[in-house]
């Protein structure tokens, strides 16, 4: 009787020790696998995305950007990118030691096929061990993105183009620029190259096309022009600013003037014509703080533009001006100065804002995803971000803005036989020497219909600080890009 007891209490406590084991394995299972999985000493999971085929990044004409081969090592693909520092900063890099960047982190689960689209494509996956990948295909053109380029060559600085009624994507270039295949080694080499990189002054691994920021000059004068006309302050015809060589400046000796010491006046489109400072700040002191700033933001200043790329920059407007420092800090922000900073891609979407009856589009690189048959799995949704300004403001800024480029600063824009707009900019570094940052807005399209390409280009560091420089030095390279979208795109300017 004694050993039946001993028996039966021995069954009990291996049944609880069962049930135990059962319950702490399942714990893990369902409610402890993601912090498992997330910490930091745990490479397993990553071990085993390295040792899985990933699918393609494909620009718009079919040229393969990155794919996977396989090889013999610690992980049995290798990441190949074929183009190089071509879209270096667009694809980004894929490595288990450094991590993913670009287009391979944003889209990360639709290349390794882990999304519900990808793994479950029909029934049968669903009693099916497959390994799924998906393949990216962008909305940038190869040839668009090499013209970009050649024509900034090797001056530091950025380009950006797009379609202003989607927010697609046609170029997106920065120099200096990175290849992301020695950073994609999985060796200590790529370790070793990543932080020379790091270390490097001209930061080629940042972006400049849309992670990092700068004072953008004259080209925010059709922010604060857009924002006049949207409030009512200003139409086409009034107000007839005076014309006056600078602006004053309360509480300093030390005036606002205009490039040169030039006079300049008149109504909106004959400041836009000359990217007059003193009427321009003029209109911003009479909108007041208040207005600018509300409308600055509603272009996109001091939000992070929602493109499909990490960690785009947050370009800034002031939000305070107080009243002890008097007019001076509202004048240089409403001319792009001061504490004014902005990327090229959120220029380049103000530019598309007015170009699209005042609606700024969504910004995105990603067209649609295919799966390993080529069938479209999903495609981009396209969307508007904000309501920038109203149809009617949009459409006296973008004549305007065709009236720069006929007869102003941004002449060089003109291409023969389509309707071009402009704005020039020039931001002023220091004066020993003269260095400025060159910048230009410009959109393209057939005469009498909307634009069809909006793009911005800044030159950093430019010898000079003459309005001129942004017309001389940034035009001829926006004009090219131009060209060059509405080749790849057809005529009109569609999918091409």
């Amino acid at each position: 009787m004694t050993m039946d007891r001993q028996i039966k209490r021995l069954g009990i406590a291996l049944v609880c020790c069962f049930a135990a084991l059962f319950a702490q394995l399942n714990y893990i299972q369902f409610f402890g696998a993601e912090r498992l999985n997330e910490r930091p000493d745990n490479t397993r999971q990553e071990q085993r995305t390295f040792s899985r085929p990933r699918g393609q990044i494909i620009a718009a004409d079919g040229t393969v950007l990155a794919r996977s081969v396989e090889e013999r090592s610690r992980f049995k693909f290798q990441r190949l990118y074929p183009e190089g520092d071509l879209f270096g900063p667009v694809t980004g890099y894929y490595s288990f030691t450094l991590g993913a960047t670009g287009v391979e982190r944003s889209y990360g689960a639709d290349l390794a096929g882990t999304t519900p689209e990808l793994r479950f494509a029909s029934l049968s996956d669903l009693f099916v061990d497959r390994e799924a990948v998906g393949n990216v295909h962008l909305t940038m053109h190869p040839d668009t993105q090499r013209i970009a380029r050649e024509q900034l060559g090797d001056r530091e600085g950025a380009v950006v183009a797009l379609d202003p009624r989607s927010g697609a994507i046609d170029a997106l270039w920065s120099f200096p620029s990175f290849d992301p295949g020695p950073l994609s080694t999985n060796t200590e080499a790529s370790t070793t190259l990543k932080a020379a990189l790091d270390a490097d002054p001209e930061r080629p691994l940042l972006s400049r096309a849309y992670r990092d920021i700068f004072f953008p000059g004259s080209t925010f004068k059709v922010v604060t022009g857009s924002v006049a006309v949207d409030q009512g302050a200003v139409t086409e015809e009034n107000p007839d600013y005076p014309v006056r060589s600078s602006f004053d400046i309360d509480f300093t000796d030390r005036d606002l003037s205009n490039f040169g010491g030039q006079s300049c006046g008149g109504r909106l489109f004959d400041l836009l014509r000359v990217s007059c400072n003193s009427g321009f700040a003029q209109m911003g002191v009479d909108l007041g703080p208040e207005a600018m700033v509300a409308g600055a933001e509603a272009f996109g200043f001091n939000s992070a533009p929602p493109i499909d790329l990490p960690n785009p920059a947050t370009s800034t407007f002031p939000t305070e001006f107080p009243d002890n420092e008097g007019n001076g800090p509202l004048a240089r922000a409403s001319i792009g100065q001061g504490d004014v900073s902005s990327s090229p891609l959120q220029m380049a979407l103000v530019t598309a804002g007015i170009a699209n009856d005042g609606s700024v589009m969504t910004p995105h690189v990603m067209d649609r995803v295919t799966d390993e048959e080529g069938e479209e799995v999903r495609s981009f949704e396209e969307s508007e971000w904000l309501r920038a300004i109203s149809p009617e403001a949009a459409d006296v800024m973008r004549r305007g803005m065709v009236e720069v480029a006929a007869n102003g600063t941004a002449e060089g824009l003109q291409i023969p036989g389509l309707e071009v707009g402009g704005k020039t900019g020039t931001a002023q570094l220091g004066t020993d020497p003269p260095q400025s940052h060159a910048w230009i807005l410009g959109f393209a399209g057939p005469p009498g219909q909307p634009p069809v390409v909006a793009v911005a280009v800044m030159v950093q560091a430019q010898p000079g600080a003459s309005e001129q420089t942004g017309g001389t030095v940034a035009a001829p390279i926006a004009k090219a890009v131009m060209e060059a979208v509405l080749a790849t795109r057809g005529p009109e300017g569609g999918g091409g």
